[in-house]
């Protein structure tokens, strides 16, 4: 079962929503400091006559609206660790000029990449590994040859694919394409 099948099976047995339970949690007490799952998890069973998978699901949703929010910086700054830190310069550099095509450039980070949209439209994503930093770009009607291969299985939200193994690597030429995807978005 899915999570979110348990949510709508929870809602079909109650009548409340994840937001319904959030609220009846802070009512209770149950959102602040130092509350474990347990306590929450029981109130659930003996209350609403939820099992335990069905309870803990509602609790997640709890949870998950009480947690704080990264920032943006820090959902980008994750693609960044471990090993995968030494990418960081050249990811800086390319959001550096991919800036200077238009105010209408911005970067969202997600757990697995770190897109580039031009007012909201995708035209490439960033993925990084510890080996290399792989640019997907948006060019459909363009040909692949050399670096610029097609993107395959790797990323269906592109068509193309750069694979960067070395800091140099980051030259005109991927700025060219990156423009073309810019352009095109």
């Amino acid at each position: 079962m899915t999570y979110q099948a348990y949510l709508d099976s929870v809602k079909e047995q109650t009548g409340l929503t994840p937001g319904d339970f959030r609220a009846r949690a802070e009512e209770r007490g149950f959102l602040r400091p130092g509350v474990k799952a347990g306590e929450v998890v029981n109130w659930l069973k003996a209350d609403y006559g939820l099992g335990h998978g069905h309870a803990m699901a509602v609790y997640g949703t709890i949870r998950a609206a009480n947690a704080p929010k990264a920032s943006a910086q820090d959902l980008i700054d994750k693609h960044f660790t471990a090993k995968r830190s030494a990418w960081r310069p050249t990811y800086d550099k390319l959001i550096a000029q991919a800036q200077k095509f238009g105010d209408d450039v911005t970067v969202q980070a997600g757990n697995s990449h770190i897109s580039l949209l031009r007012n909201g439209k995708k035209f490439a994503i960033v993925k990084v590994s510890a080996a290399r930093l792989d640019l997907g770009i948006k060019l459909k009607g363009t040909e692949p040859s050399g670096r610029l291969t097609t993107s395959g299985s790797w990323n269906s939200m592109v068509t193309h694919r750069v694979s960067l193994t070395s800091a140099k690597e980051l030259d005109r030429k991927i700025f060219s394409w990156l423009h073309d995807a810019y352009a095109k978005a």
